[in-house]
């Protein structure tokens, strides 16, 4: 990836989505995407957009996986495993590597981390895509996108 890093305002959960769409289109496999923000700030709509931009046909059944752990999805007619691990309930990085991470992280692949807070120093080393997301306000969304794919730089949710 690169140093690149937007911000950028969603008005609505649907733009959430549709700029998760944009990144999804973007990606090749091989991807770490790292999601860090407070409950209910779109991390979720975020990754819905994300799987069905990778052609992921489950892409409306997406949801967190809080209790399971680990949800599997497949993109570009099952050319791309998307792994969306919810880190929420992890009690430390250890228990975190111990679901396989690491084996998840690989070229046919994009990982999808939310709460990636929680368990950074195993993220990191996978040089991921940093998206973090914050409250303006009850529909407002502000998501900075760290080492953002090239294209993405001037995007836009109109």
């Amino acid at each position: 990836m690169n140093n690149k890093n937007i911000e950028i305002i969603t008005n609505s959960a649907a733009e959430t989505v549709e700029l998760g769409k944009r990144i999804g289109a973007l990606l090749k496999g091989g991807e770490v995407i790292a999601l860090v923000g407070n409950l209910g700030t779109g991390k979720t709509h975020l990754i819905k957009g994300i799987a069905a931009g990778l052609g992921a046909n489950e892409s409306d059944a997406v949801s967190s996986p809080t209790f399971v752990l680990v949800n599997e999805y497949f993109g570009r007619d099952g050319l791309i495993h998307i792994y969306h691990i919810d880190a929420y309930r992890m009690k430390s990085v250890k228990e975190f590597q111990s679901l396989g991470f690491d084996e998840y992280c690989c070229s046919d692949s994009v990982v999808l981390v939310e709460w990636a807070d929680k368990v950074m120093t195993a993220v990191e080393e996978f040089d991921p895509m940093m998206v973090r997301l914050e409250h303006i306000n009850e529909n407002q969304r502000r998501i900075v996108i760290e080492n953002a794919p090239e294209c993405l730089s001037g995007a836009s949710t109109d």
